[in-house]
C-alpha cells in the first residue's frame, strides 16, 4: 500500500459523503435454500462474525452461513487444500498473492460497494482492471501497551516517540517490576513484554515488514524486486533487541519460540502479566471478551526503526475476502449479497466497527463512531501522518514460514544475526525463482 493511501484512509472514512445503508439482501426472497461457507483467518472475531452471520440469516431465512476460523500458520495451506479438493469454501480470506489465486477468485468489479472504497485500497486485489476482493478493514500495529501500568510507574507515554526514549522507559518499568514496586496493584506483572515468536506472522511478516517499509514504498515495489534489500538490517537488530530483552525469556531467547498468540494475549496482556506486546488493533475484540476494563487501558506506541523512522506504525489493508469462482452460481450470488449487507448496510456497518473493532476501508461510514480503543489509536497515527506501508504483501508465496523459521533460528542460537539476514535474503531469492 502506498503511503499516501494510508494517510487519507481515516480522513475518508470519517469525512466523505454518506451513502444510505442497504436493507436486507434479496437472498432471503428466493425460495431456494442456499448455504455459504466462510473460511477466514481472524480467529479473534470468530464469534462476532458468526453472530453477524446469524443476524443476516434471521432476515434471510433461506440462507445459512457457516463460519470457520483459523489463526496462524496453517491457514494458507488449509485454504489451498480446501479449494483444490472442492471442500465447500465460498468466501475466504486472501492468504496469498492474488496472482497465485486466479483460478479461485470471482470478478467483483460490478459490485456496488466498489464506489465507496478508499483510494488505493483495491490495488492488491486488482488484475487487468478487474477487482477480485473486498477490503475487510484498515489495520495498524505497533507496541500495544497498558497505559495504566505506565502511568502508575510514573512514565509519561506521550514522550515515547523515539527508540531511545522507549528503551529507557522499558528499562525503568522492568526495574520497578523486578523490585516489587508495582506488585500490590499488579500481582501478576512479571515482565514489560512478551513476544510470540511461535506465530510465523509475527516475526516473519510484521516485524520484518518494519525495516522493509522504510526501504520499499509499496508491496508492488517489493513484489517486483528479485532480491531482498534489507539495507536497514542494523535497525532490525535493534528492534529485536528492544522487543526481547524485557521479556521473561531475555536470558534464553529460544523460549520465545514456544510463545504463541494465546499465551501472549489471553495469558499475557489481558491478565496484566505483561504490559507490552507487538500487536495491532485486531486484538481489541479478544481483549474485551476477556476483560473489557483491561482492554480500555490499551494504547499503541511506535514501532521504532532506530535511526530511520522512530515515531510511526505500519498501517494498511491487511485482509481481503474473496468469493470462490468455482462455487455454484447461487452460492456466489448469495455470498455477494451477504458481503454487501455486512459492509454497506446500516446494521452491518455497526457490526464492522463496534463488534469487530475494525477501522473501515470505506468512505461512507460517516455516522458510525469508532469506539474500539486500539482502532482509535490507529486513527490517530493515520491522522497525524505517522504511518509506514504494509509491504509484506509483496513477499513471494511461502516466504512467511521460511522467514519466521530464520528468526526462530536466530532466537535459538542456530544463526547469528548476520547469518539470519543472509538466510532471509537467500530464502527470498529461492522463492522468486
Amino acid at each position: 500500500m502506498k503511503r499516501k493511501v494510508v494517510s487519507v484512509i481515516l480522513c475518508g472514512t470519517m469525512v466523505l459523503g454518506m451513502v444510505t445503508g442497504c436493507g436486507s439482501s434479496k437472498g432471503g426472497d428466493s425460495g431456494d435454500k442456499v448455504t455459504i461457507n466462510l473460511y477466514q483467518n481472524k480467529s479473534e472475531i470468530s464469534s462476532q462474525l458468526q453472530e453477524a452471520a446469524d443476524k443476516y440469516t434471521e432476515e434471510n431465512p433461506n440462507v445459512t452461513i457457516n463460519v470457520e476460523s483459523i489463526q496462524g500458520n496453517d491457514y494458507n495451506t488449509n485454504l489451498k487444500a480446501k479449494l483444490i479438493s472442492d471442500d465447500s469454501v465460498d468466501i475466504y480470506a486472501l492468504g496469498d498473492n492474488i496472482t497465485n489465486m486466479t483460478d479461485y477468485v470471482e470478478d467483483l468489479s460490478d459490485q456496488e460497494w466498489l464506489k465507496n472504497t478508499v483510494d488505493g485500497s483495491l490495488d492488491d486485489v486488482t488484475l487487468d482492471g478487474k477487482v477480485y476482493g473486498i477490503p475487510v478493514s484498515v489495520e495498524g500495529y505497533g507496541l500495544v501497551y497498558n497505559k495504566e501500568i505506565f502511568k502508575d510507574a510514573g512514565i509519561d507515554a506521550s514522550t515515547l516517540t523515539s527508540y531511545d526514549a522507549i528503551d529507557k522507559a522499558f528499562a525503568d518499568l522492568q526495574n520497578q517490576i523486578d523490585s516489587g514496586k508495582l506488585k500490590d496493584k499488579y500481582p501478576q506483572l512479571e515482565a514489560v513484554e512478551e513476544y510470540a515468536a511461535k506465530e510465523t506472522w509475527i516475526p516473519g511478516l510484521h516485524t520484518l515488514n518494519a525495516p522493509l517499509a522504510c526501504e520499499y514504498s509499496s508491496a508492488t515495489e517489493l513484489r517486483n524486486s528479485d532480491q531482498l534489500g534489507l539495507k536497514y538490517a542494523d535497525s532490525l537488530k535493534a528492534l529485536l533487541d528492544l522487543e526481547t530483552k524485557y521479556t521473561t525469556s531475555k536470558d534464553n531467547l529460544s523460549k520465545l519460540n514456544a510463545v504463541d498468540y494465546s499465551s501472549e494475549i489471553g495469558g499475557g496482556l489481558a491478565i496484566e502479566r505483561v504490559a507490552v506486546v507487538q500487536q495491532g488493533n485486531w486484538i481489541g475484540p479478544e481483549l474485551s471478551g476477556i476483560d473489557e476494563e483491561v482492554a480500555n487501558k490499551m494504547g499503541i506506541l511506535p514501532l521504532p526503526l532506530k535511526g530511520v523512522k522512530e515515531d510511526c506504525i505500519p498501517t494498511g489493508i491487511s485482509i481481503y475476502w474473496c468469493i470462490n469462482s468455482q462455487s455454484d452460481d447461487k452460492e456466489k450470488e448469495a455470498s455477494k449479497e451477504f458481503l454487501n449487507w455486512l459492509f454497506q448496510s446500516d446494521e452491518g456497518k455497526q457490526i464492522v466497527v463496534n463488534d469487530f473493532g475494525f477501522v473501515p476501508a470505506f468512505n461512507n461510514y460517516d455516522d458510525v463512531e469508532i469506539t474500539d480503543t486500539l482502532s482509535k489509536e490507529v486513527k490517530r497515527y493515520i491522522d497525524e501522518g505517522k504511518t509506514l506501508p504494509w509491504v509484506m504483501g509483496g513477499f513471494p508465496s511461502g516466504y512467511e514460514p521460511k522467514a519466521a523459521a530464520d528468526f526462530q533460528g536466530y532466537f535459538s542460537g542456530e544463526y547469528t544475526f548476520d547469518q539470519m539476514v543472509d538466510q532471509l535474503k537467500a530464502d527470498f531469492v529461492e522463492l522468486k525463482k
